[in-house]
C-alpha cells in the first residue's frame, strides 16, 4: 500500500461529485442516493465546504451554513470507513470551525444520530430544547404566490 498523502481543502470547484455520493453511499445513511445534481446544489449554498483527500481519493468531507455572525449549521460530516478513527473527523470539524465565516458565529448548531460521544470531545453539547423540524412538501403553500414578490438581489 502506498503511504497516505492527506490533504484538506476549502476549494469546492475541485469536489469529484461522483466520488462525493460514492462517499456519502458507503459512510453515511442518511445520505444514500442523493444525487449529484443536488449535491452540486448544495454545495453551491454552503460556505464552508471542506474535503480531504489522499492522494487523488475523496476519504472526508463537511459542509455549513451560515449567517456568519449568529447562527451555523454544520452538515453531511463524513470520513471514509477506512480512515475512521485517525482523528481525521475531528480535524475536518475544527477546519470547518476555523474557517472565517464560521470563526465568529454566536453558535454552531449540528444534527448526528448516533455521533454525540464523537461531537461532546470537540465542544459541542446536547441541546433537546430547540430544535424543531418542518418536512417541506412541494406542494404546500403558506401564502398565495401571487401575495409574495421576490426580487433578487444584483449586488453592488
Amino acid at each position: 500500500m502506498n503511504e497516505s498523502q492527506i490533504q484538506f481543502s476549502d476549494c469546492k470547484s475541485e469536489i469529484d461529485l461522483y466520488q462525493l455520493q460514492e462517499l456519502l453511499n458507503v459512510s453515511a445513511f442518511w445520505a444514500k442516493g442523493r444525487s449529484i445534481e443536488d449535491l452540486g446544489i448544495a454545495i453551491a449554498n454552503s460556505e464552508p465546504v471542506i474535503f480531504v483527500c489522499d492522494r487523488d481519493q475523496l476519504i472526508g468531507f463537511a459542509r455549513a451554513t451560515s449567517d456568519g455572525i449568529y447562527r451555523a449549521t454544520i452538515w453531511d460530516v463524513v470520513i471514509h470507513p477506512e480512515y475512521q478513527s485517525s482523528g481525521l473527523g475531528s480535524k475536518l470539524v475544527e477546519t470547518v470551525l476555523s474557517h472565517p465565516r464560521m470563526r465568529s458565529v454566536e453558535r454552531v448548531y449540528l444534527m448526528t444520530t448516533y455521533q454525540q460521544g464523537f461531537y461532546k470531545k470537540i465542544g459541542f453539547q446536547p441541546n433537546t430544547t430547540t430544535t424543531m423540524v418542518l418536512h417541506n412538501q412541494p406542494n404546500l403553500a403558506f401564502v398565495p404566490a401571487t401575495e409574495v414578490h421576490f426580487q433578487e438581489s444584483l449586488g453592488g
